[in-house]
């Protein structure tokens, strides 16, 4: 069953610009508890509200997601990229699909170039951690032998990758990007595994990478 909070942002997904006792009808709880929740709401960024007219008097104040919110409800969103990426795969070959998404990371990575120059390997790490976990993921790294191994403990692109695993390099080339240093992928959701997991080989690369 669904909590009080979850019910407010639904109906907000289905009725955006609601007015509290607008949410009270639909929730079925009174108005002042709509207000409470809306307060907790507007403070963790999730809704917002501004004044509408409507007839004679003063305006009311009516209430919606922001994206923040919407981002609650990201099946709407898994729907619209696979459809796009269905167009694409009939309009463009598949090495153009791919290379379309080792651009976006290598992007992502250009614009944090400056950041990580002069860190130290594992100083690179923990700041891709940092950055991959703005785009949704959940990274944890350890030193294995002499490699170091990159577990995502979530993904954000998991629903979109099961119709179209090329969006798999999006992640893959940022951690080959960010480390300056090929990253193998041994292991992966999509294939069954817990986690995907990323090993980066060290050696002469990493003492290249040092000088």
């Amino acid at each position: 069953m669904k909590s009080t909070r979850e019910r407010i942002l639904q109906t907000l997904l289905n009725n955006p610009k609601s007015t509290i006792n607008d949410l009270a009808g639909s929730v079925g709880i009174n108005a002042i508890s709509v207000r409470h929740h809306l307060n907790s709401m507007l403070a963790d960024g999730l809704v917002t509200s501004e004044e509408e007219r409507h007839g004679v008097g003063r305006p009311r104040l009516v209430y919606y997601l922001t994206d923040e919110g919407l981002e609650r409800f990201p099946t709407r969103y898994f729907r619209l990229a696979n459809r796009l990426l269905d167009q694409l795969k009939g309009a463009l070959p598949a090495s153009a699909i791919e290379n379309l998404f080792s651009t976006m990371a290598k992007d992502l990575a250009d614009e944090h170039a400056r950041q990580t120059k002069n860190l130290s390997f594992e100083e690179k790490l923990n700041f891709l951690k940092k950055l991959l976990a703005e785009e949704g993921f959940i990274v944890e790294w350890e030193k294995v032998g002499d490699d170091y191994h990159i577990r995502e403990v979530t993904c954000p692109y998991l629903q979109v990758g099961q119709e179209h695993p090329q969006v798999c390099l999006v992640d893959q080339t940022l951690i080959s990007m960010v480390l300056a240093i090929p990253a193998q992928k041994i292991s992966c959701v999509l294939t069954g595994d817990n986690h995907c997991t990323y090993v980066v080989p060290m050696g002469k690369q990493l003492e290249m990478v040092n000088e």
